[in-house]
């Protein structure tokens, strides 16, 4: 499955996998976006993110871990 900015909750599950250990609450957003973008399967335009989506897959990550 290919991962798009849409797609908050799966990119959430993605970021978990790929960072356990992150400190996912105090992330800066470059951090975020930059992690993102490398996930294997992400395939959406990079500039198409803004602080709202991040703010979505932060809260997000943070649940999923939870």
């Amino acid at each position: 499955m290919k991962l798009t900015w849409d797609k908050v909750h799966d990119i959430a599950i993605a970021l978990e996998d790929a960072h356990p250990d992150a400190d996912n609450v105090n992330l800066r957003f470059t951090d975020l976006h930059k992690w993102i973008c490398q996930l294997e399967d992400f395939a959406d335009d990079p500039l198409k993110s803004n602080e709202k989506i991040l703010e979505a897959i932060q809260l997000a990550w943070i649940d999923e871990r939870e």
